[in-house]
C-alpha cells in the first residue's frame, strides 16, 4: 500500500508545514504529518491561538538578567520573590533543571542557569556559558553558599570542577547534590522525592574531590 509519506503531497502548503514540524527534536516526518493533519481538523480559532502563542513565545520571552532563567519580565519571578533565600545560589545546566528542582518544593534559594555544560568535543567552552555572570554574583559578597546541581556526567563534573576552581578562595561555601542522583542521570528525569532529598542532604563539594 502506498502512503502519502511515500508518495507526493497533494498540497505544497501541506508539504511545507510537514517540513517545518519535522525540524522539531524527536519529530519525524510521519509524526509531523499527523500533527499537521490534526491541526487541519481543528477549528481555525484554535489554530490561530496556537500561532499567536508561539509568536509571543519567540518574540516576547526574556532571559532573566540575574539568573538567566526564562521569564516574561526582565527579572524572573524567582529572583524577584522577597521570600526566597537570597544568600544561596543553585547552579544548574538549563531551564528544565530549574523546573525539576522547583517541583520538589524543597529548595527556597535562587538559581543560576549556565545554559549548558563544558564540552570540548562539541566546542562548548567557558565563554559559551554564563560562568562569568555567576562569578560576578558571588563577588558581590552577598552569597554564602553556591550549590552545584549539575548532572553526574563527565561534562557535568568537568563544569563543576571548573566553577570550583574559579570560586576557590572566595568566602563562599561550595556544595553539591547528594549522590541520590545516579551517575549519568539528568536532573529533569530524576523523580521528585530523590531530587528533593539530594538537595536537602547536599554535601561539601571538596568532599567529593577527596573521594575521587
Amino acid at each position: 500500500m502506498i502512503t502519502m509519506e511515500q508518495g507526493r503531497y497533494p498540497s505544497q502548503l501541506l508539504e511545507k508545514a510537514v517540513h517545518e514540524f519535522a525540524k522539531l527534536p524527536g519529530i519525524g516526518r510521519k509524526t509531523a504529518l499527523r500533527l499537521v493533519l490534526h491541526l487541519l481538523r481543528k477549528d481555525p480559532s484554535e489554530v490561530e491561538a496556537l500561532t499567536v502563542s508561539l509568536s509571543k513565545l519567540r518574540n516576547e520571552i526574556h532571559h532573566c538578567r540575574i539568573c538567566h532563567n526564562l521569564s516574561d519580565q526582565e527579572v524572573c519571578s524567582i529572583c524577584s520573590n522577597p521570600e526566597r533565600d537570597r544568600e544561596v545560589i543553585c547552579v544548574v545546566e538549563n531551564i528544565r533543571d530549574v523546573m525539576a528542582l522547583e517541583s520538589t518544593h524543597q529548595y527556597k534559594g535562587l538559581y543560576h542557569v549556565l545554559g549548558g555544560v563544558l564540552s570540548p568535543m562539541e566546542g562548548i567552552g567557558p565563554g559559551d556559558l554564563t560562568i562569568n555572570s555567576l562569578i560576578e554574583r558571588v563577588n558581590t559578597g552577598d552569597i554564602r553558599e553556591v550549590i552545584l546541581a549539575l548532572a553526574a556526567t563527565m561534562e557535568g563534573d568537568t563544569t563543576g570542577f571548573y566553577i570550583y576552581r574559579k570560586l576557590n578562595g572566595l568566602p563562599v561555601k561550595l556544595t553539591t547534590l547528594a549522590r541520590g542522583v545516579a551517575i549519568g542521570d539528568e536532573l529533569e528525569y530524576t523523580d521528585e522525592i530523590t531530587l528533593g532529598r539530594s538537595i536537602l542532604n547536599r554535601t561539601p563539594y571538596e568532599s567529593g574531590l577527596k573521594n575521587q
